[in-house]
């Protein structure tokens, strides 16, 4: 639980708050197919490099990681392609990151690489009731 930092999500009807971090990052890495990473603080941070690790050491395999927000991460991203110089990352591991400005291309990203490597089938769009959505317009 951080201070001032966290909130629960308006649209979560429960919610699960753990004790220590490494389950949370557990959790997340063993049900998920990729990540996509908002802009955000040093939990997100720590995350996103911890799936980056387990992807670089080959514990978890052909994961999509995706950063929304060209402009939050340039920084970061000008600061990690300094590491293959520095010989402390492989220069392919500048590939694992994918960034975007664009929810639908990163979506598409994520499909190209997760489609068929977890038999992920794509279906049409249907209301959720338990979303409390009741129809889309056409």
């Amino acid at each position: 639980v951080l201070p001032f930092e966290q909130n629960e999500n308006p649209y979560v009807h429960r919610s699960v708050t753990m004790n220590y971090f490494f389950v949370r990052k557990v959790l997340l890495v063993k049900y998920s197919y990729a990540f996509v990473v908002c802009p955000g603080g040093f939990g997100t941070m720590d995350e996103m490099f911890e799936a980056l690790t387990l992807i670089q050491t080959g514990k978890i395999k052909n994961f999509p990681v995706v950063l929304i927000g060209t402009e939050y991460w340039k920084g970061l991203l000008k600061f990690i392609e300094t590491m293959p110089a520095a010989g402390t990352i492989d220069s392919q591991d500048l590939g694992l990151l994918y960034i975007t400005d664009s929810v639908e291309d990163g979506a598409a990203y994520i499909s190209k690489h997760c489609d068929n490597q977890y038999g992920l089938k794509k279906t049409s769009k249907r209301p959720a009731w338990w979303l409390g959505e009741r129809g889309f317009a056409s």
